[in-house]
Order: C-alpha cells, then structure tokens, then sequence
C-alpha cells in the first residue's frame, strides 16, 4: 500500500517536503544556536557542593555579563548575552562556561571575556569579605606556629629524660606526658594547614583559552530543513493510509450484496478515465483522483470488452429495467449506459444523488444498481436500496465495475467504438 501511495501521490509528497525544508529553514532563526564553544575555571582548595553551584550563578550574574559586553564592545548588554551564557559545575571544581555566537570567532571570545571577568568579580567578591579577618587569621597562624615550636623543644627534653635507659615510674610518666605531646602537635598542624588552605580559598585559574569552533553546532540549517521535509514527508504519507484505513467504503462483493439487497451480476474492470480536475492545484498534483487504484499490465482496449457487456445482458431477465448510477460515479455512470446500449430499448439510464437518493415514477418493473467498488459507504447503498423500495422497485441485481490503470499503451493502435461494436452485434 505504501507503494501505491508514492506512486499514486508523488507530486503531493514531494510538495509537502518541500514545505516541510522550508518551515524547517525558517525555524533555525530560532532553534538554530549558531557556533558553541566552552571555557573552565578551575576553583583552588577543598570546595563543597553547594559553593561550586554558587559560583556557577555567579558566572551568569549582571554583574560580570554586563562588564564583559562592555569590553566586548560590540554594542550587546549584558541582559543581550544572559540567552548565550550558561554554566554548569564538572568534576574536579571545574566551572564550564558555555557560549554561543552568530560566529566563530565572537563566541571564542565571548567564552574567553566571560570566563576572565568572573574570576576578576569573583575574587574581587571574596577579596572584599576577606579584608577584617586577614590580620586576624594571620595572628592565628603565628599563634599555632609559635605552639608548634614550643612543643617540639618539649618533645625534645623530654626525649632526652626517657632515653637514658632507666625504667622509674618518673620514665613511664614522661612517656605518658611525650605522647600526649605529641598529639596535641599533630592536632596544631591540622590546624594550621586548614588555615593555611583556607586563606587560598579565592584562588581560580582559567583553563585556558577557549576552542575557537570549526563549525556551527547542531540542529543547523540544514538539518532543520531536512528534518522538517522528512517529517512533512512522513506525515503526508500516513495520514494517506490512516485515511484508507478508516475509509468505510465496501469493496467486498458480498457487503455490497447485502446493503442493496440484490445480487452481484457482474463485475467489470474499466478503466479509470475521471475529467482531468480545473483548479491549478489539481492540474499540478493531480490529487482529485483516487490513489489506491491498482494497476494492471494490460492495454486500455484490452480490459474494457464487448463480450462481458453481451454476456451480462443475456442474463439479465426480459422485462423494462432501470439502470441507476450515482451521479458522482464516473465509471458507473459509463457502464450503465453501455449495458443500455447493449440492452437496446428495454432499459433506462438514471442517476441518483448518493446523499439524498430520489427516483421518479416509472413504468420499469425493476432496477439494476451500477456501482464501482469502493465508491459508496454501506449506509449510502442502504439509501439507495431505500430510494428503490419507496418507488416500488425491486433491485433485480447489481453490477460493479474496478476501476484500474493499465501499465502500457498503444500509440498507434485503433479500437473499437461502441457504435462499432454494437454494428456488428448480430
């Protein structure tokens, strides 16, 4: 069925991918990002978690945007480059700068101006926090220092006690009190190192210069374009089968049987010769005819037979019938009026509406219903067979027709009228 619908509503699917690039195209002013590229400061010392994610809301504050756009100087704001600026915290207190541009080399720098300004504001911020408690954990320091020193001259006496072989209880108590020593030294060390790489807390240091991008980052302008025509594309394409699998027309013989209440007589293939459509749109597409028509690998005049309409006729019973066709039914319509033609005077070609069928008063004993398969719903056939019964017509049977598409054709070949072939009928 898929290969029906390609050949059937080529030049619809095609229209449609065309306009799906086009709509793609035109959405890469705002889904395309233009040229990436990243830049990372790396934050010295112990950090925590929730000091990392400060930083990053740092990175992206007015404060440093609006001082890079001013160095910049490319006429953009700051509040012009929050849209382009985002961070997020990698391993190792890594804050990644990330920043997109029209170009290449205006996002390289972007990166790079960003990443500069906020270790300057950052450390300015930290700076500024710091300045009342300098003197006072340098005091600190010197204090600890000034413990340590004197602890280990202690340790050092007291080593000189211990180690003169003797075993006193004096001995054991200095051994008790040189460990005791000892770990309040180890205990001023942590300290003091902890002050030590506290007062190396504002300490940042840029990764580097930013990559200068080689290309612009996905979904790019082709991209979109291509993926809105395949997406257009796809749609035409199922909404093709959706609409024939929720299509309720019948096409099976016995179904049509049943809702017109008359036996199927025959069933014709004809070929599908629907009048070419008037508006442009369907001289262009030619979309106003069915899609689903199979095709046959036949000749026109081949499928279409004098002997099929002959032998129907015979079996039709000798008594004044009317022939009816829908009146939007191309090829039925045709067909009744060939088995008229056939039938000579005993029968009567008469269209109906398939919405409000209607048949006039009529001297014709029974009617014999011309439909193609695949035309009409069970509820219109119903409403046909209605139409009938309210004018006292029975439906003596029913013929249908399969409208097909030959394959081949002949470019110089004559075939018969109907005139022809009903002049040499005997």
């Amino acid at each position: 069925m898929i290969g029906q619908v390609l050949r059937g509503r080529w030049r619809t699917l095609v229209v449609l991918a065309v306009l799906g690039a086009l709509v793609g195209a035109g959405s890469s002013v705002i889904l395309s990002p233009g040229y990436r590229t990243t830049s990372s400061v790396l934050l010295q010392g112990p950090r925590e978690a929730d000091e990392l994610l400060t930083q990053a809301e740092v990175a992206t504050s007015s404060v440093v945007l609006d001082r890079a756009a001013a160095v910049l100087g490319d006429g953009q704001t700051g509040a012009d480059l929050r849209d382009k600026v985002a961070t997020s915290v990698a391993q190792g207190n890594v804050i990644t700068i990330e920043t997109t541009g029209d170009t290449a080399e205006q996002t390289q720098r972007l990166a790079d101006q960003v990443a500069q300004e906020f270790v300057k504001y950052s450390t300015q911020i930290i700076a500024g926090s710091a300045d009342a408690a300098v003197q006072l954990a340098q005091e600190r320091r010197e204090t600890l220092r000034q413990q340590v020193a004197q602890t280990n001259q202690r340790i050092s006496e007291l080593s000189a006690k211990v180690n003169d072989g003797k075993t006193t209880v004096e001995s054991v108590q200095l051994r008790t009190e040189l460990q005791g020593l000892r770990s309040s030294i180890e205990s001023a060390m942590s300290t003091l190192n902890a002050a030590d790489t506290a007062s190396g807390l504002g300490n940042m240091v840029v990764l580097g210069s930013a990559e200068l991008p080689s290309s612009a980052a996905a979904p790019t302008l082709p991209q979109l374009a291509l993926g809105g025509a395949a997406l257009f594309f796809l749609i035409g394409l199922f909404g093709h089968l959706f609409t024939a699998r929720v299509d309720r027309r019948l096409r099976d013989e016995e179904e049509i049987a049943a809702a017109l209440g008359g036996p199927v007589l025959a069933t014709f293939d004809v070929v599908d010769e629907r009048p070419a459509g008037t508006s442009l749109r369907a001289k262009i597409l030619r979309d106003d005819r069915p899609w689903n028509i199979p095709r046959v690998d036949v000749f026109a005049d081949e499928i279409d037979t004098v002997v099929q309409y002959r032998r129907l006729v015979s079996r039709l019973p000798h008594r004044r019938l009317l022939v009816l066709a829908a009146a939007d039914d191309h090829a039925g319509q045709r067909a009744a009026e060939r088995i008229a033609g056939f039938a000579d005077r005993w029968c009567d070609v008469v269209t109906v509406s398939p919405v409000r069928p209607v048949i006039q008063d009529t001297e014709a004993e029974g009617v014999l219903v011309v439909s193609s398969l695949g035309s009409r719903s069970a509820w219109e056939l119903v409403g046909i067979a209605e139409a009938c019964a309210d004018a006292g017509l029975s439906v003596a049977g029913t013929v249908l027709t399969r409208p097909v598409r030959p394959t081949r054709g002949r470019s110089a070949a004559a075939t018969p009228t109907d005139h022809e072939a009903l002049a040499g009928t005997p």
